[in-house]
């Protein structure tokens, strides 16, 4: 079984583009992407690049996913330390990083720069590894 941890950008991407995973893989992610996703979904309604009703159903498709969220002490603890490690200010991309290292495989992330910073601290795997 890979475990695959995923950031917002990936999982909308899983919804939007009704992905299926493959059965050996499982979703990992810290708890703060409920509130990423839901943000991002919002922001996109607020822009209009997004109907408000599609908006709201590819946050329930989310909803929907089986993902196992975790945000430990442990976690917190060693996110913290990998955002003073990679000079980062904000510990957001810290715990998704912290996760990978802790229980994941790879982090799946579709943002390039997220991507590109992460070269040599975790791997980093593709939309094309959860098929």
């Amino acid at each position: 079984m890979t475990k695959f941890v995923v950031d917002s950008s990936a999982v909308l991407h899983i919804v939007t583009e009704g992905l299926q995973i493959g059965a050996e893989h499982e979703l990992l992610a810290p708890t703060l992407l409920r509130s990423q996703v839901l943000s991002r979904l919002h922001e996109s309604v607020q822009r209009g690049e997004l109907p408000d009703d599609i908006a709201r159903d590819r946050l329930a498709a989310v909803g929907r996913l089986r993902i196992r969220l975790l945000g430990d002490a442990v976690m917190r603890r060693r996110a913290w330390e990998v955002a003073d490690r990679l000079g980062w200010w904000e510990t957001f991309g810290a715990e998704y990083v912290a996760l990978t290292e802790l229980q994941g495989d790879a982090l799946l992330t579709l943002d390039q720069d997220f991507a590109r910073a992460l070269e040599g601290v975790v791997s980093v795997a593709t939309v094309d590894d959860l098929r």
